[in-house]
């Protein structure tokens, strides 16, 4: 039996992370078309097996896909539970990204 190895080559890895960079830049630009591009940039990074980073993550709604505009999102802090809340006008759910990991850590 031949061991072969299951890891994309280094090249391909490079070329698929600046793919996703492109697909949210054209996003931004095209709001419209945006998701569509969120939609083959998550295609991407689940078949290179990559993460999206996180200040794109916050870039759309993780239950519907949409990419956030000024139109079809309302971001709030919430100091009772420590989070910025997006709100999402197209399926009505809310994600949360916590913000006190930050300030325990400078306490240490």
């Amino acid at each position: 039996m031949v061991n072969r190895s299951r890891s994309k080559p280094a090249s391909d890895l490079k070329i698929a992370k600046e793919r996703i960079q492109i697909l949210f830049s054209e996003a931004k630009k095209r709001p419209e078309k945006g998701t569509r591009y969120v939609y083959l940039a998550r295609k991407i990074a689940k078949k290179y097996n990559l993460k999206i980073p996180s200040e794109l993550k916050r870039s759309y709604c993780h239950h519907c896909y949409h990419y956030f505009t000024a139109e079809n999102v309302k971001v709030r802090t919430n100091p009772k539970t420590k989070c910025v809340e997006y709100n999402c006008k197209d399926c009505k759910k809310v994600t949360r990204y916590g913000y006190s990991k930050e300030k325990a850590a400078s306490k240490e």
